[in-house]
């Protein structure tokens, strides 16, 4: 369930994944993998079995809708919704509709929302979950998520405060020049925030394919942003320039 692939940078940082330094959190943390679905969950407790549950039955939905469907897969404009679809699905396909992209752009943060909603249902209140940059987060207290952004000298030191009453909800990150999934963009980071996780995802995405080089660069994407609905806010970093737009608090690493 790849989102394609493109020619990037890939630092050593990025390959050993060291951006999910977690910090003080007071959560254990547990990884969960399956496929290309690559979890970090923070939770008060050890949930590895009931997180591969979860991750087996949504990645199940996906694939065989995906076997039905495979325009799905590959689309990378919006599809109509379907409400025969599982629940997963439909988040994709709404997530797609609202940002202007494929479903597939949203299937990282569709599988963590999925996940956590589903530790939730279990009765585990306090919690992340991050899949390859995509993080659903349900935190009962403030917390900061750090901005990863590859070779920008702004990575690592930049970071998003969450108030308790933002959440749960998406801090998800789309980038053109790190990582596997496929961004038309030249942004080192995009990452949004918003209620629904699949749908920062998908908005992250479209951001992201808007930041070009001797195209007006982040106020051009930025003024896109305004149009985006469902979303809380964006921040945007390339090179040494960062730009944020909507209801996000930046502060210094």
């Amino acid at each position: 369930m790849k989102r394609g692939a493109n020619k990037k940078r890939r630092p050593l940082s990025y390959r050993e994944r060291t951006y999910r330094q977690a910090g003080q959190t007071g959560l254990l943390s547990t990884f969960v993998r399956m496929v290309e679905t690559d979890l970090h969950i923070l939770a008060p407790l050890d949930v590895e079995d009931e997180a591969l549950r979860l991750v087996a039955g949504v990645r199940s939905q996906v694939e065989g809708y995906i076997r039905h469907n495979p325009v799905f897969r590959h689309s990378l404009r919006p599809l109509p919704p379907d409400a025969t679809a599982p629940a997963v699905v439909r988040e994709m396909l709404e997530a797609g509709r609202l940002a202007g992209v494929g479903p597939m752009a949203a299937v990282a943060g569709a599988i963590a929302e999925a996940v956590g909603c589903g530790l939730q249902k279990s009765g585990v209140e306090d919690l992340i979950v991050e899949n390859g940059g995509d993080i659903f987060t349900a935190r009962t207290r403030e917390c900061t998520v750090a901005v990863f952004a590859g070779e920008s000298p702004l990575s690592g030191r930049v970071g998003i405060r969450l108030a308790p009453e933002m959440m749960p909800c998406g801090v998800c990150c789309s980038s053109g020049t790190v990582g596997h999934s496929l961004s038309l963009g030249t942004a080192d980071a995009v990452v949004v925030v918003a209620p629904s996780t699949a749908t920062a995802d998908a908005a992250a995405t479209r951001i992201g394919n808007e930041v070009r080089r001797g195209r007006g660069g982040l106020g051009q994407a930025l003024e896109m942003v305004k149009d985006l609905s469902d979303i809380s806010g964006a921040v945007i970093i390339r090179d040494q320039q960062i730009g944020a737009w909507g209801e996000v608090e930046l502060v210094r690493l």
